[in-house]
């Protein structure tokens, strides 16, 4: 006997995906938009520092990402 819980699954297109997960901000399915990136990299002994920004302006919505990254390396 099988105890494992079972789980149904579907398949569903990228289009119903996008849909459902709120679709591609930044992109636009008719090629109309503005998008701007920019990153920068330091790095001195042990220690590294990593930074982009990026955004995106479409019909459908903006979007924008900001990350950070520090190491330590022993």
């Amino acid at each position: 006997m099988n105890l494992a819980p079972q789980v149904e699954t579907a398949e569903i297109s990228d289009t119903d995906l996008d849909t459902v997960s709120g679709g591609q901000a930044g992109g636009s399915p008719v090629g109309v938009g503005l998008g701007a990136a920019a990153g920068l990299y330091a790095e001195a002994g042990p220690l590294s520092v990593a930074a982009g920004l990026g955004a995106g302006v479409t019909p459908e919505g903006v979007a924008a990402d900001l990350n950070l990254r520090a190491a330590v390396q022993h």
